[in-house]
C-alpha cells in the first residue's frame, strides 16, 4: 500500500538502501520539507527534495536508483511503487529558483547524516526559505515561519530581505517573488 507521507527515520532507511548500491561518493542537500523534516521541524514530508550539485555525482545517483526500481515519475521526480516521490535537482537550481552559490559552498548547507558512500545536509537557511517563498504555496508559507520561530533570535530578517532581494533579479517575475516576501514579513508581524 503507498505511504503518503515519509518520516526522518523512514527516509534514513530508504537513502541506507541507496547508499549500498551507490558507486562513488554522493553529496545531497535536502531542500523543502524534506530539510525540515531531517532537522526535526517537521515530523514528515510528502515529497523529498534534494539537490545533487555535482554533475557526476548526480549521474551516479539517477543510475543506481535505476537500478533499484525507480521510474521518472515527473520532470525531475523518481518513484516505485511505495508512493514517495523523489525530486532530485542538478547543480544550483531547485525547481526554477536558482540558488546564488552552490549549495555545497561552506555555510551553504548544514550537514545532517553521512553513511558509507552518501552524504545528506540541509539547504542553509535563507537559500531554503528563498526557494520555498518563490513558490509561495501556504503550506511553503507555514514551513517558513516554522523555521523562523525555530531559530529564534539567531535568525537574521534583514539577512534573508537581502539575499531574497538578490535571488529575485534573477527570476522572470522578481515582483510577484517580492510579494511573497512581503506577505511572509507581514505573518511574522514585523519587517527586516
Amino acid at each position: 500500500m503507498a505511504q503518503y507521507r515519509l518520516d526522518k527515520q523512514g527516509l534514513w532507511t530508504i537513502l541506507e538502501g541507496w547508499d549500498a548500491y551507490l558507486p562513488r561518493r554522493v553529496h545531497v542537500v535536502a531542500c523543502g520539507g524534506t530539510a525540515l523534516t531531517i532537522q526535526d521541524l517537521k515530523e514528515s514530508t510528502k515529497d523529498v527534495d534534494f539537490l545533487v550539485p555535482e554533475d557526476e555525482a548526480y549521474i551516479a545517483l539517477i543510475q543506481t536508483i535505476k537500478r533499484l526500481g525507480y521510474r521518472q515519475a515527473t520532470g525531475s521526480g523518481w518513484a516505485r511503487d511505495d508512493g514517495y516521490i523523489f525530486d532530485l535537482f542538478a547543480g544550483k537550481t531547485i525547481f526554477v529558483t536558482e540558488l546564488l552559490e552552490s549549495p555545497l559552498e561552506e555555510g551553504n548547507h548544514i550537514p545532517i547524516k553521512a553513511f558509507k558512500k552518501l552524504s545528506v545536509s540541509a539547504l542553509n537557511d535563507y537559500d531554503l526559505i528563498i526557494s520555498k517563498m518563490f513558490r509561495g504555496s501556504a503550506v511553503d508559507m507555514e514551513d517558513c515561519l516554522t523555521l523562523i520561530r525555530a531559530r529564534g533570535k539567531a535568525f537574521n530578517l534583514k539577512r534573508l530581505e537581502e539575499r531574497y532581494r538578490e535571488t529575485s533579479e534573477y527570476n522572470i517575475a522578481p515582483e510577484r517573488m517580492i510579494g511573497n516576501l512581503d506577505a511572509m514579513l507581514d505573518r511574522l508581524g514585523r519587517r527586516g
